[in-house]
Parts: C-alpha cells; structure tokens; sequence
C-alpha cells in the first residue's frame, strides 16, 4: 500500500475507535491483529479485543479526543504521535469518575499489511494520567 494509503488508515483507524465503529473494526482489522500495551489490564486481540477496549475507555472519557500532532509512514509501519484530550466522567479501570480534565502524550505504531492494520504498540504516559486523576503525588 502506498504510504499516504497507510496514513489515511491510521487516521480512520481513530475515527473509527471514538464512533465505536465494529464494522470498521472487521473490515480492517486482522483477526490475529495484537495491542502491545503495557498500560492496560487484559489483551487486545482481533477486532473484538479493540471493541473491548472502546467499551473500556469511552465510557470512562466520554468527550475523549485524539488530537494527531505527527504521523510518520515508512514501508508498512506509522507511527502517530497524538495526545489524549477529555474529562475523566466514568470509571477507569476501577478509578472511580473524578470529573477531572486529561491530557495524554501517545505514541502508537501500527504495522499495517495488505490494507489491514495486522499490531499495534502503544505507549502512553499513564503515570501522567494518574497524576492528572489525583490518583497519585508521584
């Protein structure tokens, strides 16, 4: 795929994940397709496992936005630097709604094969975002 073909992917990709869009999801996510997050308490696999995880972070962030700053593509990879924007409404893996606003600094990598996203490494400034909580002093 061209690279700009695999930015555009990556931009839907977000688009996709706020509107919560499981069509979108089966249609361009592998089945065997893998989060790497360190930050979240269980896996993220196939388009199921991504549905999931908007079933687990919408709620919790209701206006989220992903603001994208960079985006860089090279053979089938692109990295998206982007930054979480949103308030704190529903409970967040057992923190409980604090009605606090957020702001979180990301970097994700997608590798992207034959028009799919096929994995995805996340890192997140989580520790930041418990900060952001009052969740910790650090």
């Amino acid at each position: 795929m061209p690279l700009e073909a695999n930015k555009q992917l990556a931009r839907d990709y977000f688009k996709a994940f706020l509107a919560k869009d499981v069509a979108w999801f089966r249609e361009r996510i592998e089945p065997d397709f893998r989060r790497h997050d360190p930050g979240l308490p269980f896996e993220v696999v196939g388009p199921q496992g991504v549905e999931h995880l908007a079933d687990a972070l919408l709620p919790a962030i209701p206006d989220m936005r992903l603001d994208i700053k960079d985006m860089v593509a090279e053979g089938e990879k692109v990295l998206v630097r982007l930054i979480i924007r949103g308030t704190h409404r529903g409970e967040l893996f057992g923190i409980a709604p604090t009605g606090r606003a957020v702001e979180v600094p990301v970097l994700d990598l997608f590798h992207i094969r034959g028009g799919r996203l096929a994995e995805h490494w996340a890192l997140l400034d989580n520790l930041g975002l418990l900060k952001q909580l009052g969740v910790t002093s650090i």
